[in-house]
């Protein structure tokens, strides 16, 4: 098995559809997006909140697959796009929040595996150390990640399907202890603070908060139809699995007596035992491995002509999310933490999906990798219409959340808001490009 190069040249993408699909499939069943469907119901009904999760997952899947089909057909990474509509320099804006949200990512869920891991383990010899375990998955996720794609390659289908036959037989569990008329008949509590609006918009901005992967993963597919497919369904359908058995689960809690919390693992871990803990333990194992691989890759192709290597930056930045993987404060601000999210990422795809298929007309030269000048450069290395309309649609998001809380929900409407801007001032200003030919890869075109 290879490491992965700092290689600033274009990937050429050789993973088919089957493996694609699993990569992806593994990716979102995890345990924070388990968790996240512990907090729809008693807010909505159980039936409007797995609708809420159909239409959000499938809505915010169209943004992940079209990012992930520019990173297929230019070879790149996520971050190393966004040169072509924020500028060279300008890039490195988004870059920066990019991995501070993906550290956090890594740091949250190594917690959650620790726990896992401390619950089988004090269940068996009565030792306990969440924060020991914690450490000790971190560790071995920055090992695998720095394997880079090919140990994400092999490892992930194999911890999807794995993940997936332990979560069938928690549903089967869950659905013959209860029958389904029983889930569906738990009272609604409007005190619980959820509309089906802002149920689907949390689920859609899930899928925002994948997207920061979904270039640097579908640039391995062979082809855009592959990467389209594939983690169109492979992200639909994991995340749909994940957030369906964490409402279920908690859910089962309930009918049984019980008194679950939102987004705690003990209260739906204990009542299904050691097949749930070893769920959320190779969960985060397969998804905290491509966070770490995003980051990493992020930094290195942070700047073309970087001398950035991606094992020595990976040992760096592995070491970080290894010290923060102790912080287990952060587990009480996981719902800031989403919120940042929306405000700073939902903006970013919006503009990057307008600059590719409607300014480029779907096609980015080698100037991407150019160090200075060429069209991507702007003025000085800076969008400022990107920057522009990137900053007014983190303030409407932080508006629509915490100054004035949208009925809605703010990640649609601001990606809308946004996607509109971007298009319509660049159009302005004569921004279109309609440079000649076509390629898959960045490296064939002219």
């Amino acid at each position: 098995m290879e490491v992965e190069s700092s290689a600033q040249e274009p990937v050429p993408g050789t993973l088919p559809l089957p493996r694609m699909l699993l990569i992806w499939l593994a990716a979102n069943l995890v345990v924070t997006t388990l968790l996240t469907g512990t907090l729809f119901v008693p807010g909505v009904s159980f039936p409007t909140a797995l609708v809420a999760i159909v239409l959000g997952t499938v809505s915010g899947a169209a943004v992940l697959v079209a990012i992930g089909a520019i990173g297929t057909r230019t070879g790149l990474p996520t971050m190393a796009l966004t040169r072509g509509s924020f500028g060279t320099r300008g890039s490195l804006l988004p870059l920066g929040v990019n991995v501070a949200v993906l550290m956090g990512w890594s740091w949250v869920q190594a917690m959650l595996a620790g726990l896992a891991v401390d619950y089988l383990v004090s269940s068996l010899t009565g030792f306990s150390s969440p924060l020991l375990f914690a450490v000790l998955c971190q560790l071995t996720v920055v090992g695998l990640a720095i394997f880079g794609h090919e140990g994400i390659a092999r490892v992930e289908p194999w911890l999807a399907l794995l993940i997936v036959v332990i979560m069938a037989w928690v549903f089967i569990r869950a659905f013959t202890a209860f029958p389904v008329s029983a889930y569906a008949a738990i009272p609604v509590d409007p005190a619980a603070g959820y509309t089906p609006a802002i149920a689907f918009d949390v689920v859609f901005a899930t899928a925002i908060s994948w997207t920061v992967l979904s270039a640097d993963i579908n640039r391995l597919a062979r082809t855009t139809r592959d990467g389209v497919v594939g983690s169109g369904i492979g992200y639909t359908t994991s995340t749909v699995l994940s957030m369906t058995l964490g409402m279920t689960a908690f859910c089962y809690v309930l009918l049984s007596g019980g008194n679950p919390l939102e987004f705690d693992p003990a209260s739906i871990v204990d009542p299904f035992g050691w097949p749930l803990a070893v769920v959320i333990f190779l969960s985060v194992m397969a998804t905290n491995t491509m966070v770490v691989y995003g980051m990493v890759t992020s930094v290195v192709h942070a700047r073309p002509g970087s001398a950035l290597r991606f094992v020595p930056t990976a040992l760096v930045l592995g070491a970080v999310s290894v010290l923060g993987a102790t912080w287990f404060g952060l587990l009480e601000r996981f719902t800031t933490f989403l919120i940042l999210i929306g405000a700073f990422f939902v903006p970013v795809f919006a503009i990057m999906i307008a600059d590719y298929f409607l300014i480029r007309r779907g096609v980015y030269t080698r100037d991407l990798l150019a160090p200075r000048a060429g069209r991507y450069w702007y003025r000085g290395g800076v969008n400022a219409v990107a920057v522009a309309v990137w900053a007014t649609g983190a303030l409407v998001s932080w508006l629509l959340t915490s100054v004035w809380p949208s009925p809605i929900g703010a990640t649609v409407p601001v990606f809308l808001l946004s996607l509109a801007l971007y298009a319509g001032l660049s159009l302005a200003l004569g921004r279109r490009d309609a440079p000649g030919g076509r390629s898959r890869h960045l490296g064939e075109a002219g």
